[in-house]
């Protein structure tokens, strides 16, 4: 008999997942607000639910009789899987590991209490709160909410003076309404991507990204293996280790976001899911060999995965940016599809569309993801794919 798997969310991100779990020869349930997602289709069974409806999630897995219940890559339904797995006795992280996990107000007090090198903070509800708090403040900071993905909401504040209309942004970004103060944080900013087992941590990748720098921070390249030296990755991945444990995580993956500053690294923040930007399903897999997806999958059914690398390669993922304007038209594709080593080349927007300042994930153009046999090598074929693609937009 099948065993089955419940997917929280059906759109693009979740597709990796969807496809795999067939191909694993598993029966699919997928849960979606949006009956027309792009995963339904693949799926053996679809419900019309919201991904952050807890009992509706928990519901709908029931009726499925799932064997397991999963996510891919996306934050905030982490809490429904982990409702639903929890009553339903299923594989997963509790839910008080999710909160810490999708909260990062309650992250960053989880890091603190547990001596996790992280950033001074404040945690704001109001104005009120904003002004008692000001003197304490040291410039620049960030601020971001405590509830939100993709660098929404997120900005550096230079000056005292920046800080009323900065923080009102980042209020108009918040789920719930609260945003954080925190330090700002300079120097090489990577990822670690890994897989908790039985409570152990295993660390596939550490991932060097590039951003738009302040006053959104975007990210808008990643490349593994990192390029820094192997002193600093030993520190790197000690620091991923004790965040994970200090949030809870048992059992799945998660992809931890450090900073490597001139006093050592320091916590930016991390998920207890996948990698986005095609990190863990695309870049992971063509550097090591590790296929995060079916690892993913198996934990969540209770199995154990095969994390043993297979591949010592490298791998990036490059976002395209233009001018704002209006798109006309994107040469240059069949031709930079032909280059050795690209594997996927995606343009996001239809011509016609408008192209505005890079504030968030949502308003990048594209992106090209590549394969080589050391970094240099393939951040050379990124180079190589942007010089062919021609972007016309009209200012």
């Amino acid at each position: 008999m099948k065993k089955k798997l419940f997917i929280v969310g059906a759109s693009v991100l979740q597709l990796p997942a969807i496809l795999k779990a067939k191909e694993m020869g598993l029966e699919v349930a997928v849960a979606d607000y949006d009956p027309k997602a792009v995963g339904i289709e693949y799926a053996d069974a679809f419900y019309e639910v919201s991904t952050i409806d807890a009992d509706g999630i928990t519901a709908a897995a029931e009726d499925f009789g799932a064997d397991g219940i999963m996510t891919l890559a996306t934050d905030m339904p982490m809490r429904s899987v982990a409702a639903a797995a929890q009553k339903l006795g299923l594989p997963g992280i509790s839910p008080q590991t999710a909160v810490k996990a999708t909260d990062k107000g309650e992250m960053i007090k989880a890091f603190k209490e547990y001596s996790v090198e992280s950033p001074w903070f404040f945690i704001i509800e109001d104005e009120e709160e904003l002004e008692k708090i000001l003197k304490q403040v040291d410039y620049p900071c960030i601020i971001k909410p405590t509830d939100n993905a993709g660098s929404r909401g997120v900005v550096l504040v230079k000056t005292p003076e920046e800080v009323w209309d900065s923080y009102r942004y980042s209020k108009e970004h918040s789920r719930g309404g609260a945003v954080i103060v925190e330090e700002y944080l300079q120097g090489n900013e990577v990822s670690v991507e890994v897989m908790v087992v039985e409570g152990k941590v295993h660390t596939l990748a550490v991932t060097d990204k590039i951003t738009t720098g302040p006053p959104h921070f975007v990210e808008m390249g990643h490349s593994q293996p990192s390029q820094l030296p192997e002193n600093d990755i030993v520190k790197i991945k000690d620091l991923a280790q004790r965040a994970v444990a200090a949030i809870g995580i048992m059992s799945g993956p998660a992809h931890v976001e450090i900073m490597l500053t001139a006093k050592g690294p320091k916590m930016i923040e991390l998920g207890a899911r996948m990698g986005g930007d095609c990190i863990s399903t695309h870049l992971v897999p063509l550097s090591t060999g590790v296929d995060m997806v079916e690892a993913a999958i198996k934990i969540a059914l209770g199995q154990r995965p095969n994390l043993t690398p297979s591949l010592n390669k490298a791998s990036a993922i490059n976002y395209l940016d233009v001018p704002k304007g209006i798109l006309e038209a994107v040469k240059g594709l069949e031709k930079a599809k032909k280059l050795p080593g690209l594997i996927d080349l995606t343009i996001t927007k239809e011509t016609g569309d408008r192209l505005e300042e890079i504030k968030s994930s949502n308003d990048r153009l594209g992106f090209v993801i590549v394969q080589g046999e050391d970094i240099k090598e393939t951040i050379g074929i990124c180079d190589a794919v942007k010089k062919i693609i021609d972007i016309k937009v009209r200012i």
